[in-house]
């Protein structure tokens, strides 16, 4: 099954101090969805943002902001961050016990539901729940911190996935070291929606920058 192409800015590489101003350059320089890493200093080794800098992202554009939860316990929030302007929101299988609750709570707020998995954690934790999620995303780096490179083991997660969900209308995303010189392999091997930090911002021409992965990952997808 091929899905839309969709290139989701990840804001964690953008600058800070002008962010209302970064979101909204790269919702007119052609984005599908903003991307924003909430990280906790305890599931991952890093703190970033909270519903605040969600809320700032709302107010920048009526794209769908897709929020990627890397805290734990993270059900204590959901409701938040879905107040504060997430269309989306995504949760690690391994942040608690109860994914299935999660994923229940989150589509029970009106948003869509995503299930993260890490690099070193099989697909088949997420076997159980396809009937729960509009996304799956496969963490392609080890979360914590922007700008790392893809792990190319990851290929074959990414196929194996796509081979489990097969025709149901789940969405596969990856966040990790995305960029035009590999966005055509994640494509080919079933991916659809790439989440992309460095690779965008560090380019200032947001516009390129998110062509040429567009373009990258459609080449990709022709290829299948």
């Amino acid at each position: 099954m091929i899905r839309d192409v969709k290139i989701a800015p990840s804001i964690l590489a953008a600058d800070f101090g002008r962010l209302d101003e970064e979101v909204r350059a790269v919702d007119e320089a052609g984005c599908d969805w903003i991307h924003v890493d909430v990280m906790d200093g305890h599931f991952v080794p890093n703190i970033t943002f909270g519903p605040p800098a969600v809320k700032a992202a709302r107010r920048a554009t009526a794209k769908p902001i897709d929020v990627h939860l890397m805290i734990a316990p993270a059900d204590p929030y959901l409701e938040a961050f879905a107040d504060a302007g997430a269309d989306r929101i995504t949760v690690h299988a391994e942040a608690g016990p109860h994914l299935d609750r999660s994923l229940q709570t989150i589509r029970g707020l009106g948003k869509k539901a995503g299930v993260a998995i890490n690099p070193a954690t099989p697909e088949d934790a997420v076997a159980y729940i396809l009937d729960r999620v509009d996304t799956i995303l496969v963490m392609t780096v080890n979360p914590g911190f922007g700008g790392q490179t893809f792990i190319p083991a990851m290929f074959d997660k990414i196929r194996r996935v796509a081979a489990m969900i097969g025709e149901a209308p789940i969405e596969i995303e990856v966040d990790g070291g995305v960029a035009a010189a590999n966005a055509a392999e994640i494509a080919a091997a079933g991916a659809n929606v790439f989440v992309a930090g460095s690779s965008i911002f560090e380019d200032r021409d947001y516009a390129h920058a998110i062509a040429a992965l567009r373009a990258a990952a459609m080449t990709g997808q022709g290829d299948e």
